[in-house]
């Protein structure tokens, strides 16, 4: 199997969740603490490729005060790129990689999909 990796955030619970499950099947994933070393610009193009889109608002949580903050409601993907990646709260968790693909583990159940 490719190398498993997922975006966690442990006060989360569905991304407690989804590290959870990859731990029932037998995964044990490269655990990113993505509050605490942030993806690079170049990370977060590349992990909206492994979800198929090109297009942030797959991974930008919308509820965030950051969000309202910067006005990033009607933000263009530059904007928004520059966003997620200079405050990483913005990014929906949990994000599970493997190999070429990804999934947003939201619900944590979507892990299962993505191993297959």
């Amino acid at each position: 199997m490719d190398e498993v990796t997922i975006w966690h955030n442990p006060r989360c619970s569905k991304s407690r969740g989804a590290l959870e499950l990859l731990a029932e099947a037998g995964v044990a994933p490269t655990v990113v603490r993505y509050l605490d070393t942030p993806p690079t610009r170049a990370e977060l193009v590349d992990v909206l490729r492994k979800l198929g889109t090109d297009d942030p608002r797959a991974i930008i949580r919308t509820g965030e005060q950051a969000y309202r903050e910067r006005g990033l409601a009607g933000a263009d993907r530059e904007t928004l790129l520059d966003a997620l990646a200079e405050e990483p709260s913005l990014i929906e968790r949990p994000i599970v990689q493997i190999g070429d693909r990804a999934v947003v583990a939201r619900p944590p159940e979507l892990v299962r999909e993505l191993l297959g």
